[in-house]
């Protein structure tokens, strides 16, 4: 089988040809499920999640207009709310009374910058605990913007929010990790 152009696997799967559906999950599982098992540790959750992705796709095929995402970028938008829904099924919600602390702190991006990527590997475990903490839309926030490389137009159209609002969020974000880390070393 030779591999098919995204407009043609769209419009194989809204045909309901097999090859249509085979050729999306061979080139965009791998992608979905990467992004679903940094939010989700239990890989069977994640594999779950990533083939309730791809059902709710090819059952909603029709709603992807390619003239406002990649067929990739659309996946991801299922998969983040399927994942948001189901850790929010699985995890309390958790409302830290701190968080007002470091709304009032000014810092700066520079600060922010250094203190975050710092390359040592016991800052790169703490890192990761902070993160492990952080509720799960400013997590999946970090996995798309750092982790994914996407750019904030891409996240606002997988997450349904403004790129300004996430460029805020991302701010405050990347803020609750600096004092959470400062704090920590105190």
């Amino acid at each position: 089988m030779s591999a098919l152009t995204e407009t043609e696997i769209v419009t194989a799967v809204r045909s309901g040809r097999r090859e249509g559906q085979t050729e999306m999950v061979c080139r965009y599982a791998q992608r979905v499920f990467a992004m679903i098992v940094r939010q989700v540790t239990d890989e069977m959750d994640a594999q779950g999640l990533t083939q309730d992705t791809f059902i709710r796709a090819f059952s909603h095929i029709d709603g992807y207009d390619s003239n406002k995402a990649s067929l990739s970028t659309w996946l991801c938008r299922i998969a983040y709310h399927l994942t948001l829904d189901f850790l929010k099924r699985r995890r309390p919600m958790i409302v830290s009374m701190e968080d007002n602390a470091v709304w009032k702190t000014d810092i700066s991006d520079e600060a922010l910058e250094a203190e975050l990527s710092t390359g040592r590997e016991e800052r790169i475990e703490q890192l990761q605990v902070v993160i492990d903490q952080l509720p799960d839309d400013e997590r999946m926030l970090l996995t798309l913007y750092y982790f994914e490389d996407r750019p904030l137009t891409e996240i606002a159209y997988i997450t349904g929010v403004e790129a300004k609002t996430l460029a805020n969020r991302l701010y405050r974000t990347r803020k609750k990790l600096y004092k959470k880390l400062t704090y920590n070393n105190e």
